[in-house]
C-alpha cells in the first residue's frame, strides 16, 4: 500500500487496527479475510504488521505486544504453526481451521517475519526484539534446507523475506540465489491444489524495482506481468483474485486488498 506523506493518514491506517487487537496482543477478527475467528493468529499477525509497515515511519503502540504475544505461540524449534485452534471455524477456510498447530510453517513465518522487518526498518523495539532474531534464524535454516521445489506460496513469502533481509543479512542474496532455480522465466508459479488457474506471478513477490529478488527475473518478464495486471483492472475500476474466497465478505475483502496492491505496485513502476 503506498500512503501519503500525511502523517494524520498513517496513524490514521495504524488506529484501525485496533478494531482487530485481542486483549493478548494479538490480532484476529478476521484482518485476514478467510480466517475470520475471534482469537489472535498469526495470520492476524502478518496483516498487522503489514498494515503497521506501510503506514510507516510512523510507530506504533500495537508492535512490540504483538511480538511478544508471537513468542508465546513460537514453538520450540523457532518456528510459528500455520494456524492456532479456534472455537468456531465458521467462514474460515479449511486449510486455517484445519492446520496442526505442533508444526512449525515456514509458509506463515517467513510471511510475519519478512513484514517484520519493515516495520524494524523504523521501529527500535521491533528491531532489538528477542523473538524476531529466533524467528529469522529459524527462516533462514528452513530455506537452507529446500532441496525441492517448494509449494507456491512457501517460494513466494520466503522471497518476499529474502528480499526484505538483503539490505541487512549476509547470507540472504545466497538464499535468493538458491531458491531462484525454482523461480520460472516468466516468474508465474502455479498453485498445487489451488483453485483453477490460480497462480502467484512475480508481481506478487517482486513489486518494486531495483531490488534484489529482481535480480531473478527477465525485465521482459517484469514488464509482460505489468501489462497483465493493467488488463486485470474491471469495469468498475478495481481487481479481482484467482483464488478461492470463503465467505461472501471475504470475497469483498480480497477484491479491496487485490484493488490497493494493484495501484501500488502499478505506481511503484511507472505505470
Amino acid at each position: 500500500m503506498l500512503t501519503t506523506g500525511d502523517d494524520a493518514a498513517r496513524r490514521a491506517v495504524v488506529a484501525a487496527l485496533g478494531g482487530y487487537r485481542n486483549p493478548d496482543g494479538g490480532f484476529g477478527w478476521g484482518l485476514e479475510p478467510d480466517l475470520r475467528a475471534p482469537e489472535s493468529q498469526p495470520g492476524g499477525a502478518q496483516h498487522a504488521l503489514e498494515a503497521i509497515a506501510d503506514a510507516g515511519p510512523v510507530t506504533s503502540p500495537y508492535s512490540v505486544p504483538l511480538l511478544d504475544w508471537l513468542a508465546t505461540v513460537t514453538l520450540p524449534d523457532g518456528g510459528l504453526p500455520f494456524a492456532l485452534p479456534m472455537a468456531d471455524p465458521t467462514a474460515c477456510a479449511p486449510f486455517w481451521a484445519q492446520a496442526d498447530p505442533t508444526e512449525s510453517s515456514l509458509q506463515i513465518t517467513a510471511a510475519v517475519v519478512a513484514q517484520a522487518h519493515r516495520v524494524a526498518r523504523f521501529d527500535a523495539g521491533v528491531r532489538e526484539h528477542p523473538w524476531l532474531a529466533t524467528a529469522t534464524r529459524y527462516c533462514l535454516d528452513a530455506i537452507r534446507r529446500i532441496d525441492g521445489e517448494p509449494f507456491a506460496y512457501v517460494l513466494s513469502f520466503t522471497l518476499v523475506l529474502l528480499d526484505v533481509l538483503a539490505d541487512t543479512e549476509p547470507a540472504a542474496r545466497d538464499l535468493l540465489d538458491h531458491l531462484g532455480r525454482y523461480v520460472p522465466r516468466d516468474g508465474a508459479v502455479p498453485v498445487a491444489g489451488g483453485a483453477q488457474g490460480e497462480t502467484l506471478h512475480l508481481l506478487d513477490y517482486a513489486p518494486v524495482p531495483g531490488r534484489p529478488v529482481r535480480d531473478l527475473l527477465d525485465e521482459r518478464a517484469v514488464a509482460a506481468d505489468l501489462d497483465r495486471l493493467e488488463r486485470g483492472q474491471q469495469a468498475d475500476g478495481g481487481w479481482t483474485v484467482d483464488f478461492t474466497a470463503y465467505s461472501p465478505a471475504a470475497a469483498l475483502e480480497w477484491r479491496a486488498f487485490a484493488t490497493v496492491a494493484a495501484v501500488a505496485t502499478l505506481r511503484r513502476n511507472g505505470r
